[in-house]
């Protein structure tokens, strides 16, 4: 059996956390909804100074201070919608607040539950003690609706298991839509912090039409390119509300992030990981194609997946419904651990490992025929019952750290023997 240290502490939802976003009264509508939209402005331009001012004074009063610079946000919500408005004239600062404030709306994004992370080492590793590492999360944060979005947290494992989360700010923000580069394709999108928002306070929520009703689980990774550089790369599902497609997360800096959806038939499942490196000149990802069953996936582009080589199926008891990754691959000097996670009677996950060939992946050495993690006690309680699940661990030291969530509504941390889980494979 293999010992898992749980951690003490635990992430919950949280409904006081929330950010300003636009408030999509038929926003890119057309025919009535339009009129609609440019009535409410045409009322609100033909109020007075003084109740202008009075009715912006009562905004402020009850949103400033909950939210960063919240009167830039509502200037920049009345440009964003300004030429859909059919105004004349120029328009005055507390005017184009107050119309900004009617088209934005407070939102709770965790206020229903957050699950499902993953992690990775952080872009900045000064400043600390040897044998720390400071670390970011990625959260799967839902709201109102059951809108998924990507939240961050970050913090530092130290020496004896030791684990500390950054304190939250205490304004959260919503990344906002850059402007489209040139040259870029169309369905590629452009994300950018908020100028005074650390990474623990971003909120990524979806932009387009595919990933309307949310961004869910993302599968982070450091990936290193051939020349040396680093980026972070994540795979993650778009829900459009009816289908869905994986897309995937790219950043430099955790400042400025684009979303690229993923070409080819392999984009069209759910639940894909990207190995850290490229492997043999091409990059390599872990899916489930069939809904059932783990392939692995070689291609040129890192945006284009097809086909695939079938790498495992359900073999014991605890995965027969089911299997599937927990995030991207970790390399070790024995081969490339993965995380899966099984379903078996009753619905229950569970998660377990597989070790895979170095320099061939396709050829699986071993895997865990218990779980590592299956739910229990108190874990068993929630959204979704039964049910442990992670995008994502990461090797410290002799260690893997892996944050996991319970019941799809509360997320929990452990530490597990890389040597302990090596050793109960067969």
């Amino acid at each position: 059996m293999v010992d898992v240290a749980q951690h003490e502490l635990r992430l919950h939802a949280d409904p006081a956390r929330v950010v300003v976003r636009p408030f999509h009264l038929a926003w890119q509508a057309s025919g009535p909804d339009l009129e609609r939209v440019q009535k409410l402005a045409r009322e609100i331009y033909a109020l007075d100074t003084r109740t202008v001012r009075a009715e912006l004074s009562v905004v402020l009063r009850d949103f400033a201070d909950r939210h960063s610079q919240i009167e830039k946000v509502f200037d920049d919500r009345f440009r964003e919608i300004e030429p859909r408005l059919g105004l004349s004239g120029p328009i005055k600062k507390e005017m184009r607040q107050l119309i900004g404030a009617y088209f934005c709306h407070e939102y709770s994004f965790a206020a229903a539950a957050l699950m499902n992370p993953s992690v990775v080492a952080h872009p900045d590793q000064t400043g600390l003690q040897p044998g720390s590492v400071r670390i970011l999360l990625s959260l799967r944060a839902v709201g109102e609706g059951h809108i998924s979005t990507i939240a961050f947290r970050e913090g530092i494992i130290s020496a004896g298991r030791q684990l500390v989360l950054m304190p939250q700010p205490s304004f959260a923000t919503a990344a906002t839509l850059g402007k489209h580069k040139p040259g870029t394709p169309d369905d590629v999108s452009t994300l950018d912090c908020f100028r005074d928002s650390n990474i623990s306070g971003t909120v990524i929520f979806p932009v387009t039409e595919a990933q309307r009703n949310g961004l869910e689980d993302l599968r982070l990774v450091e990936f290193m390119h051939e020349g040396g550089e680093r980026e972070w790369m994540g795979t993650y599902t778009a829900y459009s509300g009816h289908d869905i497609r994986s897309e995937l997360l790219r950043t430099r800096n955790f400042r400025t992030f684009t979303l690229t959806p993923i070409k080819g038939g392999a984009g069209r499942n759910k639940g894909m990981a990207l190995f850290p490196r490229k492997i043999d000149g091409k990059y390599c990802m872990i899916g489930r194609q069939d809904g059932k069953n783990l392939y692995l996936l070689r291609s040129d582009s890192i945006d284009c997946w097809d086909g695939g080589e079938l790498l495992l199926e359900p073999c014991f008891p605890w995965e027969l419904v089911q299997i599937g990754n927990c995030g991207a691959p970790i390399e070790l000097d024995e081969g490339w651990l993965v995380l899966t996670h099984g379903v078996g009677a009753m619905r229950k996950y569970a998660i377990g490992a597989a070790l895979l060939d170095k320099s061939d992946p396709s050829k699986v050495i071993g895997r865990t025929p218990n779980p590592i993690l299956s739910a229990a006690d108190e874990d068993r309680e929630g959204y979704v019952p039964n049910v442990v699940y992670t995008c994502g661990a990461i090797r410290v030291g002799d260690d893997l750290f892996l944050p996991y969530g319970v019941a799809d509504s509360s997320v929990c941390f452990a530490f597990v023997s890389i040597h302990e889980i090596l050793a109960a494979m067969r």
